[in-house]
């Protein structure tokens, strides 16, 4: 119990990073001009995402299968260094530049992708997953309105929920991602000696399939997700071998972290923050900034991030269960409850809350 403690509060832990990372950037990314759609209330943003995410899953399977896993790698590991390029750009000093370029941010960019390469142990891993957890969330939540942004993480909750007990398509994803050793996953180790190096990572079973006649040690079950950024949740890297996918659970009953690391999605961190940060920045019936010192904090903010934090305690709740879940819906669902009680408790109203006060 003392080592689920430990790991249950450092998930904890690292999705408060995100969360705060993300607030701490939303106004210097607004003020660098880093929206990227120019209507942020049009729905259609989210259904666009969501197209994205898709072909991306696609082509990262599609290299998985065909055994040209090093453009997965490229890829992951470029999107890794594009997101830290934006998040540095707005918190390094632009001490040298050239072609308007921030060149110090340049350099940390640089360097993290180096470290994801060269020597991606699991600190590594998740001081990464801090810098483009933050920035996603960041850039996403300052360029979806709040309809959209509530419309994307519904959508996506029913997505994963679907590639979770349906289709479990994301299997050969995770099991590729974790190989590469691919900064889509949070590691939390549970003791001194651990290494993410010499970690063989879970055993995605082909077909989904189960253990065989009750075998503790055998593969469990897969599960999918709704991105490819996403990984293993909850998986046992070393004794019982159990298989999960992107923002899953699976943990065999009362074996619940009896391991030497615990593996969690990133995209379970980035997407529920998304209205975290479009909270914070679209005000939603034009609420005030609450007085934190650097952050765009709003009372909708602070309930979306309560919200998912709820959500997140009840996921791993489910790990010493020994049952196999989707992650979104808890979290999406438990940030868009947050958010809507934040709103309640400012005084703001439904309709403006939900982003449709303009449409009526």
């Amino acid at each position: 119990m003392k080592r689920a403690y430990v790991a249950a509060a450092a998930t904890v832990g690292l999705f408060v990073a995100v969360q705060v990372g993300a607030l701490a950037l939303v106004e210097p990314f607004v003020d660098a001009g880093y929206q990227t759609v120019e209507d942020p209330s049009d729905p259609t943003n989210s259904l666009l995402y969501v197209g994205a995410i898709l072909v991306a899953t696609a082509v990262m399977l599609g290299a998985i299968r065909l055994g040209i896993e090093g453009l997965l790698q490229g890829l992951i590991v470029f999107a890794a260094v594009f997101l830290a390029f934006y998040v540095f750009s707005v918190t390094v000093p632009a001490v040298v530049t050239y072609a308007g370029l921030n060149l110090p941010a340049v350099a940390a960019a640089a360097l993290l992708g180096v470290g994801l390469l060269a020597y991606p142990e699991w600190y590594v891993i998740d001081a990464a997953g801090v810098v483009m957890g933050a920035g996603a969330a960041g850039l996403f939540g300052i360029s979806f309105g709040l309809a959209p942004a509530l419309l994307l993480l519904a959508v996506l909750a029913v997505y994963d929920a679907v590639s979770v007990y349906g289709t479990e398509h994301m299997l050969t994803l995770a099991s590729g991602a974790m190989d590469l050793r691919l900064p889509v996953v949070f590691v939390v180790p549970l003791t001194l000696s651990y290494s993410f190096l010499d970690d063989d990572g879970p055993v995605a079973l082909e077909n989904g399939e189960g253990p065989d006649d009750g075998d503790p040690n055998a593969d469990g079950p897969g599960t999918g997700e709704s991105d490819g950024a996403e990984a293993l949740d909850g998986e046992e890297p070393d004794d019982t071998d159990d298989t999960d996918d992107a923002d899953d659970v699976d943990d065999p009953a009362g074996e619940a972290f009896a391991r030497d690391a615990f593996f969690i999605g990133l995209g379970d961190a980035v997407i529920p923050t998304i209205l975290v940060a479009s909270a914070a920045f679209f005000r939603p019936g034009d609420v005030g900034l609450l007085a934190v010192p650097g952050l765009a904090v709003t009372l909708p903010a602070l309930g979306a991030m309560a919200g998912t934090l709820c959500g997140l305690s009840g996921l791993l709740w489910l790990v010493t269960k020994g049952r196999a879940h989707a992650g979104l819906p808890l979290l999406n669902g438990g940030a868009i409850a947050g958010y809507l009680l934040g709103t309640a408790l400012a005084g703001v109203a439904v309709a403006e809350a939900v982003g449709l006060a303009p449409y009526l």
